[in-house]
């Protein structure tokens, strides 16, 4: 019978040795503050060199182009999405995958980022020729200043860290971090320095919820028409009642004959005249009881802020209304958060 080798022989023990209790709390500690402390050392690499990189970005007329193997890969492909979301053209390439033939989809007028904690990965060295005679300006992520990477780009950006978490300080654990950090500071710089919006931001993310909250407008659920509770001036208060109780919205407007706003009349208000010996339901006028100068959203504005509004307000509806105070129709809480705005 053969004998079993060393290392498969140790590994055999070591996983079949009996479990021993373990602090995971100071461990979990242990990283955090390990990472937390390079990420806050990482403020001496937002210098002359970040902006040097900003302003190449920034002037790029093509892609923004990141590349790194293995876990700086996978950071990279986080940057490039974070660029690309905020407004920053962006795509990843894979270094190894580049020069077998992907190299093609890097052109002169893109930014290269690449990514490699050593800053000597053989895949990322072996198609730095080929960028640097295209003429494709460089910005390297590295945590070595000398190497080959940082040497050989325009503008490198120092990423290095004391001590990775892994108590072994070998698995990529606190520089995949702090290089994290460097490409999200370059994408909020960049961000910020072309002025991007909430809307630009919507644009680029259609779907799900964060989508609606960026994207859905008052006037897409707003109800119109005839959906609209109105009475005139005038009008008897149990009179008003029955349009609040039919439309179903808790409250009606009061408005003159060309629909301009005079006034509204919530549940509210309601509770507030019965508390009062001098309403008359049949006989008092809606404009004698109802609130003047009431709170009005314009058609155009995010359903989100309408709700932020109410929200502040204590409110579950609010009346729509022209640059002239007519009504144009009534939103209500319940349509803002069955559209999923919330």
């Amino acid at each position: 019978m053969l004998n079993e080798s060393p290392i498969r022989s140790h590994k055999h023990q070591a996983m079949n040795a009996p479990y021993t209790k373990h602090d995971f709390i100071a461990s979990g500690l242990r990283t955090v503050q390990l990472e937390g402390a390079a990420v806050s050392r990482l403020q001496q690499a937002v210098n002359g060199d970040f902006s040097r990189a900003c302003e190449l970005l920034l002037g790029c007329d093509g892609r923004i182009i990141v590349t790194g193997m293995g876990k700086s890969g996978h950071i990279g492909r986080k940057i490039a999405a974070t660029l690309a979301s905020t407004g920053s053209p962006a795509f990843f390439v894979h270094p190894g995958e580049a020069s077998h033939g992907d190299l093609g989809m890097i052109t002169p007028k893109d930014v290269v980022i690449a990514l490699s904690n050593s800053g000597s990965t053989a895949e990322v060295v072996t198609v730095l020729p080929l960028i640097k005679r295209m003429g494709v300006p460089l910005i390297s992520m590295t945590g070595n200043g000398q190497s080959t990477l940082a040497l050989a780009a325009d503008v490198h950006l120092d990423v290095s860290v004391e001590a990775e978490a892994c108590p072994l300080d070998l698995a990529p654990t606190a520089s995949t971090t702090v290089a994290l950090v460097m490409g999200d500071a370059l994408a909020i710089a960049l961000l910020e320095a072309r002025g991007f919006t909430a809307e630009d931001f919507a644009f680029s993310h259609p779907g799900g919820a964060l989508g609606r909250k960026l994207l859905l407008k008052v006037e897409d659920i707003m109800h119109t028409g005839d959906r609209i509770p109105a009475v005139t001036a005038g009008t008897a208060l149990i009179d008003a009642l029955l349009v609040m109780n039919n439309k179903g919205l808790g409250l009606t407007t009061i408005c003159d004959g060309q629909h301009h706003l005079l006034g509204v009349f919530t549940d509210g208000d309601l509770r507030r005249a019965l508390h009062s010996d001098i309403v008359d339901l049949r006989h008092t006028p809606i404009d004698s009881v109802m609130t003047r100068n009431g709170k009005t959203v314009n058609r155009h504005m995010l359903a989100a802020e309408a709700l932020a509004i109410m929200e502040h307000m204590h409110i579950t509806a609010l009346v729509v209304a022209d640059g002239e105070q007519r009504v144009e129709g009534i939103v209500h809480l319940h349509e803002i958060l069955k559209a999923g705005v919330a």
